[in-house]
C-alpha cells in the first residue's frame, strides 16, 4: 500500500525525497509508539531485554538438562530390569530372595 501511495504521489508531482522523508518520520513515530505501548521506551529497556534473554537461555538449558536426566534414569531402570530378568531366566533364583 505504501509503495502505491508513493507511486501515486510521484505521478502527481510530489518530490520523491520529500515522500521518503515523510515515510521515514512516520516509521520512526510508529516504532516509538509501539515501544511505548509495550513498556520498552525507557533507558533500562535494553538491560531488561538482555536480562530476559539470559533468563530464557537459562530456562532452556535447565529444561534440556531435566530431559536428559529423565531419559538417563529411564534407561538405567530398563537396563536394571533387563539384568534382573536375565538373572532369573538363567537360574539365579538367589537374586529375588
Amino acid at each position: 500500500m505504501l509503495a502505491g501511495l508513493l507511486a501515486q504521489a510521484g505521478n502527481e508531482g510530489s518530490e520523491l525525497i520529500t515522500l521518503r522523508a515523510v515515510v521515514e518520520e512516520a516509521s520512526e513515530l510508529g516504532a516509538a509508539r509501539a515501544l511505548e505501548q509495550m513498556g520498552l521506551a525507557d533507558e533500562t529497556a535494553h538491560e531488561d531485554l538482555a536480562e530476559l534473554r539470559e533468563l530464557l537461555r537459562a530456562w532452556r538449558d535447565a529444561k534440556a538438562s531435566a530431559w536428559k536426566a529423565v531419559v538417563g534414569w529411564v534407561v538405567r531402570g530398563l537396563l536394571a530390569l533387563l539384568l534382573l530378568g536375565l538373572a532369573v531366566r538363567f537360574g539365579s533364583q538367589d537374586v529375588l530372595r
